[in-house]
């Protein structure tokens, strides 16, 4: 299955890696060992360490039940011994009470859902071996298996009928494989490729593509499933991240639309044009309801009475980080609007009122996720959370919203909302045992004045029992993306706490390009890499570094993917600010970068163009300004970190800044992980980066 784990898409190409993650067991097995106890020396220490941030709970994957009770959901655990993870279903009510667990340590349950009667409970496993759908009841009994489709299936989901299932799996279409084009050689490894894209993200193409199946379905029994993409060499829903939510049912059963973006090899590499198809299941029609957009459209969602549709919209072609458009269609009429123009924000998790009257989103303001409300008449929008926390999902469950919230000093957990006031009351308490023994480092927010005079937000973390008498080192924490916020996100890598636990204060720049201050901050870095957000960086630590408590003579910056890119181009221009670089993933140099990733369309926008294209202005200054280009200036300890399935920015990328650093006799040291991708996401894997991480940090930073 070529499936990229889901939980990376809420941070595609920013190496922060938040939230949880799909455990990585892919096949039935016996059950793991799982321990979240903390140890005697963790309880004594009290501080956050990479043992014991694998002894989280990660919760994912929340719906609530039809008659607004009940919220299914799970939780990922992982065994450091075992260095794998399982993921297990429960259930808590909306009104509060103890979750009940409802699935074992047997296999791997996600992608949990209500079937409409509210009866049952739908979900994806891999204890029969292939990932298939079980039920079950709400209780957890009679559990079994529902369907046995060849090789397995990716996602799936419940018509709101009740009569019919959709499910999408891999269909092969091209011959890829040395052994495929040449029958009588069965032992060849060889690929071979006429067109882009080769590889995409963490997989080698190897000529299957994930289609949409629809079947009929009647009290557990589903019938044969029909390819609705049938001979169609495209993807649905749209690769890399194969987000569900890329797919909907109508409401009366009859009609899917899903996203996809239907291209191939070299235009495919290049566009970020995706489109909605809206398919009729008894005509076997399908139609382009967006192909004047030449941008993304994608996550369709239909109001109750199924006449309307909405859905997140980009305008701008091969800009994969425009403005999230909401956007509505009348579905009789074919009439369009843009709902979302006086609106300076993005729109995320579209979804309608169960009276269809208004459309609730979440979106980024300074930093945080907040959750909205719409009136489509009136395009009143209303903000209905604030705080320092972001929510990542909602629904709707007995009079309030319910969602899945987080913040720098929390990992997710479901809450109830007052849709009223904004309060919210915690439903889950999946890590208490670890927040009841581990001190988290207070986080401040912090406005700094950039060198033109803009308001910028800076996070700053202080080590648990921070003492304001003493010196602290200081990192500047590099953001990936680049156009991600550094939002109140809980990383189970790039985490602020366990940095600030290890005596470090954290300052984490929203620097321009990052979403969630405006569109105007979020788009000027693209074709100004090396310019005005490499100012806002050292804004940004010059003026946390003039604190008593910080010591400006201990400074390291650190950062992965467009962060890793920062920190390479920061090493031969920081005036000597800093004592330690680490780069993870970065680009190093333009050039190869440019002609070694796979999503053209990215450095085709964010480079302004190709190397080649000399009378291109903005592309050639940008080629200019690459690192590799600084690396005479060099003179500081730098580690760098690659991980060998990284098709995103290769593992090159790192090992030609390694090579350099170690030619120019800088001290450096190299980490390469052989079966790790644009993340560390294995258990022992990543425990092992955060030592040698801090490893490195206080070789340099603690003499």
């Amino acid at each position: 299955m070529r499936k990229v784990n889901l939980l990376l898409m809420v941070m595609a190409f920013a190496a922060t890696f938040q939230g949880c993650q799909q455990a990585d067991d892919k096949g039935a097995s016996a059950p793991i060992q799982i321990n979240n106890e903390l140890t005697a020396d963790e309880i004594s220490k009290g501080i956050l360490s990479p043992e014991v941030l694998w002894k989280f709970g990660r919760v994912s994957g929340a719906e609530v039940s039809p008659c607004g009770k009940m919220v299914v959901y799970g939780i990922s655990r992982y065994s450091v011994p075992d260095n794998k993870g399982v993921t297990n279903l429960f259930i808590v009510d909306v009104d509060g009470g103890e979750p009940r667990q409802l699935t074992d340590n047997a296999g791997s349950e996600f992608d949990a859902h209500w079937r409409p009667d509210g009866k049952r409970i739908g979900f994806i496993s891999t204890r029969g071996g292939s990932a298939q759908i079980w039920e079950m009841n709400p209780d957890g009994t009679n559990m079994v298996q529902v369907t046995n489709i060849e090789e397995g299936i990716n996602t799936f989901k419940y018509a709101p009928s009740g009569d019919r299932i959709l499910y999408t799996k891999d269909v092969k279409f091209v011959k890829v494989t040395g052994a495929e084009i040449h029958p009588d050689m069965p032992k060849s490894t060889m690929k071979v490729y006429d067109n882009l894209m080769a590889r995409h993200w963490d997989h080698w193409e190897d000529g299957a593509y994930s289609h949409i199946f629809v079947a009929d379905y009647t009290n557990g029994k589903v019938g044969a499933g029909k390819d609705i993409m049938e001979g169609e060499i495209f993807e649905a829903p749209l690769s890399p991240y194969f987000d569900a939510a890329d797919i909907t049912f109508s409401p009366c059963g009859k009609m899917i639309v899903y996203a996809c973006k239907k291209q191939y090899g070299r235009d495919f590499a290049v566009s970020t044009n995706a489109d909605l198809f809206l398919y009729n299941i008894e005509t076997g029609e399908t139609k382009n309801l967006t192909e004047e957009n030449v941008g993304y459209d994608k996550y369709p969602a239909f109001s109750p009475d199924g006449k309307m549709l909405a859905w997140q919209s980009m305008e701008t072609p091969g800009y994969e980080s425009d403005k999230h458009r909401l956007f509505v269609m009348d579905l009789a009429t074919g009439t369009k609007q843009y709902l979302t123009k006086n609106f300076d924000q993005n729109a995320d998790q579209i979804t309608w009122s169960a009276d269809g009257k208004f459309i609730y989103f979440i979106s980024g303001i300074k930093g945080t996720e907040q959750l909205y409300k719409m009136d489509p008449q009136t395009l009143e929008i209303a903000q209905i959370t604030t705080g320092k926390h972001n929510y990542s999902w909602f629904g709707f469950g007995n009079g309030a919203l319910v969602a899945q919230k987080m913040s720098m000093s929390m990992a997710a957990e479901l809450v109830r909302v007052d849709e009223a006031t904004g309060a919210d009351t915690q439903l889950t308490f999946t890590n208490k045992n670890i927040y009841e023994n581990i001190k988290m480092g207070e986080v401040q927010e912090r406005w700094v004045k950039t060198t033109d005079g803009k308001d910028m937000l800076v996070w700053v973390i202080l080590p648990p029992n921070f003492d304001a008498t003493k010196k602290y080192p200081a990192l500047l924490y590099c953001q990936g993306g680049p156009q991600s916020t550094v939002g109140q996100f809980f990383s189970y890598r790039w985490n602020f706490q366990i940095m600030a636990a290890h005596g470090y204060v954290v300052v984490a720049p929203n620097r321009r390009g990052v979403p969630s201050f405006g569109q105007e901050w979020n788009a000027q870095i693209s074709g100004d890499y090396s310019g005005q957000n490499i100012k806002d960086y050292l804004s940004a630590i010059d003026d946390v570094a003039k604190e008593s408590w910080v010591d400006a003579d201990r400074l390291g910056a650190v950062g992965a993917s467009y962060g890793g890119y920062s920190v390479y181009y920061l090493a031969g221009m920081h005036n000597k600010r800093f004592k330690a670089f680490i780069a993870h993933n970065g680009m190093y140099n333009f050039e190869s970068f440019y002609a070694a990733t796979e999503e053209t369309f990215f450095p085709n926008h964010d480079f302004g163009g190709s190397y080649w294209d000399k009378e291109n202005k903005v592309a050639q200054r940008t080629f200019a300004n690459s690192p590799h280009k600084l690396v005479q200036n060099w003179d500081t300890p730098i580690m760098v970190v690659v991980g060998e399935n990284d098709f995103r920015i290769p593992y090159t990328e790192g090992l030609q800044a390694f090579n350099a650093a170690q030619l120019r006799g800088v001290p450096s040291k190299l980490l390469m992980f052989h079966n790790e991708t644009h993340f560390v996401t294995k258990p022992q894997n990543a425990i092992i980066w955060q030592r040698e991480f801090f490893g490195w940090l206080d070789q340099w930073l603690k003499k």
